[in-house]
Formats: structure tokens, C-alpha cells, sequence
């Protein structure tokens, strides 16, 4: 800690970091435990933040996140896409496809930021907002499988006519983002996706990730 940062503060937001790598919840001693802080401290802590509802606590005294978190959650997805723009803009315009940033929104699929070509004559109409299964198109097939994947391997997924009847995908996850699910890819009018295209979406996720650090 610096004298230009608040201690309680570090405490707070550790505790919210804590609860959210947890499924099952925390108790005061478990928090407690990990903070290095006596029980006395992390009551005080629970206490503010059940205020806010960033915490609640169930009958049996565990601490999890709270549903205040959600509306906190609600303006990260402008700040993602702006993020991601520039390298969507650059991937759209080299691959003359539309690019897009999708990130997991429960069992969904949710197109966040959609940037589309301006030298082509045709390309696939993509728009933000859009939502789909999980297990169908590239965008969600690949965070799907980047979940079965090893650490730091990128890979890319391909589909055909699976949203869209002729259209093709390849996606790419985002890798190393705390706190960030999705993945960047391209939607384009063809029978096959070019060889070239695989890797040219890896190297843009990459950046998207880059920037979101």
C-alpha cells in the first residue's frame, strides 16, 4: 500500500474479488483467513458491502456476490467495445468480412461490437445485440472450446451455415482476461473460410486482449 491508496478500500474490493472466484461462497473466518485481517475487519467489510448489495449473505452466514454486481456489470460492455474497435476495424477491412467481439452472457452468445468492410460490394449483415446458442456458430464454439483447451493454446473454430444459410464463420477466444469471456471473429458470404483467415483472427483476438489488459 502507498499513501495515495486507501487500505479499506484494497480490502473491499479483495473481498469482492474472492467471492467471485468462488462458487459455493465464504465464511467471516474462511475471509478472514485470506485477508491476513481479524474477523472484526471483514464484518465491517461485509457490512458496507451488503449496503451497496455487492454481498449477500445466505442463512448458513456464507458471502457471495451480490446482484448489485450485475448493474456495475452493465456498463463494462461499452468500455469492451470500445476497446476492441480498433483491431475489429483493421480485421474487417484485411479480410473483407464483418468482424465482431462476442462475449458469454449465460448460456448465450452476445455480440457486443460489430465493425463490417467498406470496400466490399456484398458482406454478411452482423448487428451488436445479437444472440445465440453457445454450441452454435463460430463465435460460441470457440469459447467453448477454449474451455477444454490447454493454457495458452489459441486455436481458432470454423462453422458453415450454422446461424446463417451460406454463411461461414472462423472465431478466435480471448485469452488472459480477467474477468472477460468472449471471443473475435469474422462472418463472411462463402462455402469455406480461406485458409489465411484462421490465423489473420487468431492474431486480432490477441489484440482485443492486449487492449483489454
Amino acid at each position: 500500500m502507498t499513501a495515495e491508496t486507501s487500505q479499506t478500500l484494497d480490502r473491499g474490493l479483495r473481498v469482492l474479488k474472492l467471492l467471485a472466484d468462488t462458487d459455493h461462497g465464504l465464511t467471516v473466518t474462511e475471509l478472514s483467513n485470506k485477508l491476513g485481517v481479524n474477523r472484526t475487519v471483514v464484518y465491517r467489510l461485509l457490512a458496507t458491502l451488503e449496503q451497496h448489495a455487492l454481498v449477500r449473505r445466505d442463512l448458513g452466514g456464507r458471502a457471495r456476490v451480490g446482484l448489485g454486481v450485475l448493474r456495475l456489470g452493465r456498463q463494462v460492455h461499452p468500455l469492451v467495445r470500445e476497446a476492441a474497435l480498433p483491431a475489429l476495424r483493421s480485421l474487417a477491412e484485411d479480410i473483407g468480412a464483418t468482424a465482431h467481439l462476442t462475449l458469454v452472457d449465460g448460456a448465450e452468445a452476445l455480440a457486443v461490437a460489430v465493425v463490417e468492410p467498406t470496400w466490399t460490394d456484398y458482406h454478411v449483415a452482423y448487428r451488436a445485440g445479437f444472440r445465440h446458442p453457445l454450441d452454435r456458430g463460430a463465435a460460441g464454439k470457440a469459447i467453448l472450446a477454449a474451455r477444454q483447451r490447454a493454457v495458452g493454446d489459441p486455436g481458432y473454430t470454423l462453422t458453415h451455415g450454422e446461424l446463417e444459410a451460406g454463411a461461414s464463420g472462423a472465431a478466435a477466444p480471448l485469452l488472459g482476461v480477467t474477468g472477460v469471456e468472449g471471443s473475435v471473429g469474422v462472418v463472411m458470404l462463402a462455402d469455406a473460410v480461406p485458409e489465411r483467415v484462421g490465423q489473420r483472427v487468431v492474431d486480432a483476438a490477441k489484440e482485443v486482449a492486449e487492449a483489454l489488459r
